[in-house]
């Protein structure tokens, strides 16, 4: 891969100098704390690169490979080269740019995958990952990273997290608490989930009060596994808060399996999201909301592969007044948290960035998802130039389950300091604090919110 990749300017390809060897905090990301842990070396690339990375799964669907080759029963070397035949052709697509990096970071291999070579390629990268007998804690060292979100459910015992800490890894691996299935209420199994949660906590959960003292223990549980950030990931957003008596009253319906409303959902919803802002600013902890997600949208693949499959897209736009005043609701009760806000929608982008400013912890994160390819993250930087601070940004994260994905900070590091190269090239910035904020972008912002204090 050529040194300059993406960097078409001097200036671009000096700042990107200056920042590229700085070490990766992700502090949003799928892995997974048991496969850290157990640290089990990968048998051939097409199990490291196809083994659960739905980024992949769904690129291969929309070019037309059957399923057999994607997530059936076919082995790892006929999927690899299912996979090369998709990616060969995927001109713009941001795979094509993360393949080409994860086989140049990882494998040394200068080749673009095509199906012309992806014999000979299999054949060096499996040698690879044989000789240095690859893992992911190996993974993860060659990539410099120095801290690690992962996102785990409130009712996950945290039992690898405690084990990875016990044991000493140099890496900071710490769980996030992510509140989904706590309230997707009209879910089916929810009643089944509560139990569960009950289990854990060691009393029913069967009124508001006992689900909220749940969740503030669970909360203090995960604070003390090393948590800084918190999540929620759901289709619906509150544009209502219902009081406790209400919200109660929904709660306890919901658990009966009775039918609730789209009013009583969003009323009990912002009753839970103003609480969990207030438990969150009282510990120090990070607010991220993303938005604007539709899950599992195929539900007949859902049926047969369960959730994280590919299934999932963009949902409907959601009215940025509902958030702002859940935000204002929030500022005025307990004042808000650090929060971070994404949006699955780029068209929601500006106006997110824009009644972020309105209050001083909100800001505007990664472009996220479907919208973090190149002219992704060169929309998303300047639209916080402009309706923001720059200076603020917090930079990239993988929300990945892929041990290579770490190619991604690189990928979105030469975006970034091309686009501060070509402020400055064209007069629009003084290059002399063009490192400086490089460097604040994509790495000391956020390390300044993970660190322990």
């Amino acid at each position: 891969m050529n040194k300059t990749y993406l960097l078409n300017s001097k200036s671009g390809q000096q700042i990107y100098e200056s920042v590229r060897d700085l070490p990766i905090i992700d502090y949003h990301c799928h892995l997974s704390p048991k496969e850290i842990y157990e640290d089990k070396p990968f048998n051939n690339i097409g199990e490291m690169w196809l083994g659960g990375d739905h980024y992949k799964w769904r690129l291969m669907r929309a070019f037309g490979i059957d399923e057999e080759y994607i997530t059936g029963k076919a082995d790892w070397h006929e999927k690899f080269l299912k996979y090369a035949e998709t990616i060969s052709l995927a001109a713009g697509n941001p795979l094509y740019h993360w393949t080409e990096m994860e086989l140049n970071m990882f494998f040394g291999i200068e080749e673009h995958l095509c199906p012309e070579n992806a014999e000979e390629i299999w054949n060096k990268a499996n040698a690879i990952i044989k000789e240095k007998q690859l893992s992911p804690r190996k993974l993860i060292k060659s990539s410099n990273v120095e801290y690690i979100a992962t996102t785990d459910d409130i009712a996950d015992s945290l039992e690898y997290h405690e084990k990875l800490a016990k044991e000493g890894y140099e890496v900071k691996v710490a769980p996030s608490y992510r509140t989904d299935n706590l309230l997707q209420i009209r879910r089916t199994g929810y009643a089944d989930y509560i139990a569960k949660l009950s289990d854990v906590c060691k009393y029913p959960i069967n009124n508001l009060e006992t689900l909220k003292k749940a969740a503030t223990e669970r909360l203090d549980f995960f604070k003390a596994h090393g948590c800084k950030m918190t999540d929620v990931g759901i289709p619906d957003f509150p544009d209502r808060i219902w009081d406790d008596i209400d919200a109660d009253k929904v709660f306890t319906a919901a658990l009966k399996g009775k039918m609730v409303s789209d009013d009583d959902y969003k009323g009990f919803l912002g009753n839970m999201y103003r609480f969990f802002g207030k438990e969150y600013e009282s510990r120090g902890l990070i607010m991220q909301w993303h938005l604007a997600v539709w899950r599992n949208a195929n539900s007949t693949l859902f049926k047969k592969l369960g959730a994280d499959c590919g299934g999932d897209c963009m949902g409907d736009d959601i009215a940025v007044s509902s958030i702002i005043r859940m935000l204002d609701a929030i500022e005025s009760d307990s004042g808000l948290p650090k929060t971070i806000l994404y949006s699955l929608k780029p068209n929601l982008n500006a106006q997110l960035c824009s009644a972020g400013g309105s209050f001083r912890n909100v800001v505007c994160g990664a472009a996220w998802w479907f919208c973090d390819h190149k002219r992704g993250i060169e929309d998303q930087i300047e639209t916080i130039a402009e309706t923001g601070h720059l200076a603020s940004f917090l930079g990239m994260l993988t929300d990945s389950r892929s041990f290579l994905s770490y190619a991604r900070h690189d990928y979105f590091r030469r975006i970034l300091c091309e686009k501060i190269g070509k402020f400055v090239d064209d007069g629009e910035f003084d290059g002399k604090q063009a490192e400086k904020l490089a460097m604040m972008i994509s790495y000391s912002n956020i390390k300044s919110l993970v660190e322990d204090k």
